[in-house]
């Protein structure tokens, strides 16, 4: 790590992290917590102009060839001072053609581009690429509710990714392999402790306090010209290869796909080649509905009960989700919000009422429900059930 890089990482876990949470309580003290218009303009000029004369020096300096890891680690804190500078309006994308922050600007595409992910920072730098040291790693604010939600987003993401290993590792097997029995009970393991950990969180995290001091980092900004997404918590591949290789989603389907594609560059290149093997894959749902004529057999029945279980317990995941992260803490409070805020509400772009219905439907293929707008797996996994029960 260069001194300019360790320089500007040192700045980052520290003073950049204690500049937001001065702001965050400004903010808090309002009877309008959305607002930040006139609200410690000389912390927001303090911020920006810290973390303008820190990268001013890295692009200078040029993009030092130290390997991927370094460089995505500082594509990660670029992209912590752009996001915060979006969270207090030191750049709003709506009224800019081009982002001010030039120099950051330049930097993150620069690193973007040269590493193959989207030149801001995405949902891996601060969950499963976020180096502790001393025992604290990076965050935007000393804010509780913000580690209690890396906190758990990262053991759901990392039990999430345990699960998906396993499926991958049944494919050169094939269902009727006596070890895939093992590797489902390894799935339903690590899913259990999805749904564990995401109601830690739904209990634990508040819901104001999240909605106003947290999420309005992972907004949209602007990179140089071009309008870039806000980070996700589903932007690695392990959610997506269980919904594919179980067979509940479609990567030809037209709004899965889309989905996959807006997120491939917002994922760590690995994550990319593991989600385009997957989308060429066979799913295990169409395994077991071809092997009807082995239904009577001992492997077919308990392989297939196995596989049923971690169908029920993906959908679960996503409906506990939905219901209880999705509802409680975005679509309920906005319903508080001030109208001139609503249209900066969701991280993703677009109008809430629009993410809602799209996550929804997302939520519903998941658990295979019985919908007659969409196409699910309601009736395939039915049949499924039915052969085992005989």
């Amino acid at each position: 790590m260069s001194s300019y890089t360790a320089k500007f990482d040192n700045w980052i876990r520290s003073e950049f992290v204690a500049l937001n949470s001065q702001l965050e309580e400004l903010y808090w003290q309002q009877d309008d917590k959305a607002n930040v218009e006139g609200v410690g303009d000389n912390l927001k000029q303090t911020l920006k102009e810290q973390g303008n004369a820190l990268i001013s020096d890295l692009l200078a300096e040029g993009n030092t060839d130290e390997g991927f890891d370094s460089a995505f680690d500082l594509l990660g804190n670029v992209g912590l001072f752009m996001a915060a500078c979006r969270r207090h309006e030191i750049t709003e994308p709506s009224r800019e053609n081009s982002s001010p922050l030039i120099e950051a600007s330049a930097l993150a595409m620069h690193i973007g581009a040269s590493i193959g992910v989207t030149p801001r920072f995405a949902t891996a730098h601060l969950t499963t690429h976020n180096k502790a040291i001393n025992g604290t790693y990076k965050r935007f604010t000393n804010l509780d509710d913000e580690a209690l939600f890396l906190d758990y987003n990262t053991q759901g993401i990392l039990a999430y990714k345990r699960a998906s290993d396993a499926l991958l590792k049944i494919l050169p097997l094939g269902i009727s392999h006596p070890v895939t029995a093992e590797l489902l009970e390894v799935v339903k393991t690590a899913l259990i402790d999805v749904i564990a950990s995401n109601n830690a969180l739904y209990t634990q995290l508040d819901t104001e306090r999240f909605f106003n001091c947290v999420r309005p980092y992972y907004k949209p900004y602007r990179v140089g010209k071009e309008a870039y997404r806000g980070a996700n918590a589903g932007d690695f591949a392990g959610i997506n290869v269980i919904d594919m290789l179980l067979g509940l989603c479609s990567a030809n389907e037209p709004s899965y796909s889309q989905m996959l594609v807006d997120k491939f560059l917002y994922m760590m290149p690995e994550d990319q080649q593991i989600l385009r093997e997957a989308m060429r894959m066979q799913s295990f749902m169409d395994d077991f509905l071809q092997a009807e004529p082995y239904k009577n057999t001992d492997w077919f029945k308990s392989h297939a009960t196995l596989f049923i279980q971690v169908c029920k317990l993906h959908g679960d995941t996503a409906i506990g989700h939905h219901n209880q992260l999705v509802s409680k803490f975005i679509a309920q409070p906005a319903q508080q919000m001030q109208q001139q805020h609503m249209q900066k509400v969701t991280a993703s772009g677009p109008p809430l009422h629009v993410l809602l219905d799209s996550l929804e439907k997302l939520r519903d293929r998941r658990a295979a429900a019985q919908r007659d707008d969409i196409k699910t797996r309601y009736a395939d996994l039915s049949q499924l059930k039915q052969w085992v029960k005989k």
